[in-house]
């Protein structure tokens, strides 16, 4: 355990250095970028190292994983962060561990996420997942609303019991017009953001960039990023 403990202290390190340069390069206060761990495949093991690394916030994509996960390490001084598409199905769990969901991207999960924070006595923070690869209307390859569906989805949500608008999150995406224009993506979705926070504007959480590029998300002004490899190690048996 003193070698895995070891091995994540360097790599996180290495992530640190990376951001701190990133905010340093882009005119920013390193207190700007908040860095989320993303531990899915990872066993709770590890999240507990993290944690007395000081890490704060972690992310699940898969609630099987995550609800263990979070039942086990359920004593340590974490935000809970669900980044993966959301199935119905899965809300009454979700809702009582995450303390944000940011892959909001349609109103029956809003209706539902509203419906189980209640019933939990919690209040969850929501992001609305943004995909940048739709059309003004419809959704992404990865899930997430078209930019014409933010206004709409937005209000549903500041509107719904037990839940929190938080702002934005996008992936950046493999397909359209942002298609390996990662500082692009991020771009447009500050400029979404903007128009986001004229009507709410506590609303001001960005969450964008992995370990790929994160770099050019704090260049774009994103709050908050998500990496994983980076951190964790490469994922072995995806695919």
């Amino acid at each position: 355990m003193t070698d895995r403990k070891d091995e994540l202290a360097a790599n996180l390190a290495k992530v640190e250095k990376r951001i701190a340069a990133a905010c340093a390069a882009a005119g920013r206060g390193r207190d700007e970028v908040t860095l989320i761990v993303v531990t899915k495949t990872y066993p709770a093991s590890d999240v507990r190292i993290l944690s007395e690394l000081g890490v704060r916030h972690v992310a699940e994509n898969r609630d099987q994983d995550a609800a263990p996960k979070a039942a086990e390490c359920s004593d340590l001084p974490l935000t809970w962060h669900f980044v993966g598409q959301l199935q119905t199905n899965k809300v009454r769990s979700v809702a009582g561990y995450a303390d944000v969901v940011q892959s909001v991207d349609r109103g029956r999960l809003v209706t539902g996420l509203s419906r189980e924070a209640v019933r939990a006595e919690r209040e969850l923070g929501c992001l609305i997942q943004v995909a940048l690869d739709a059309g003004e209307s419809g959704r992404g390859e990865r899930g997430g609303v078209a930019p014409g569906g933010i206004e709409e989805l937005a209000g549903l949500v500041a509107g719904s019991p037990g839940l929190r608008l938080g702002g934005l999150m996008t992936v950046a995406p493999l397909t359209g017009e942002y298609a390996g224009r990662q500082r692009a993506a991020f771009e447009r979705l500050m400029d979404l953001s903007t128009v986001l926070r004229r009507a709410h504007p506590a609303a001001n959480m960005v969450s964008a960039g992995m370990s790929a590029d994160l770099e050019e998300a704090v260049a774009a002004g994103a709050t908050h990023v998500r990496v994983g490899t980076a951190v964790l190690g490469v994922r072995a048996g995806l695919g």
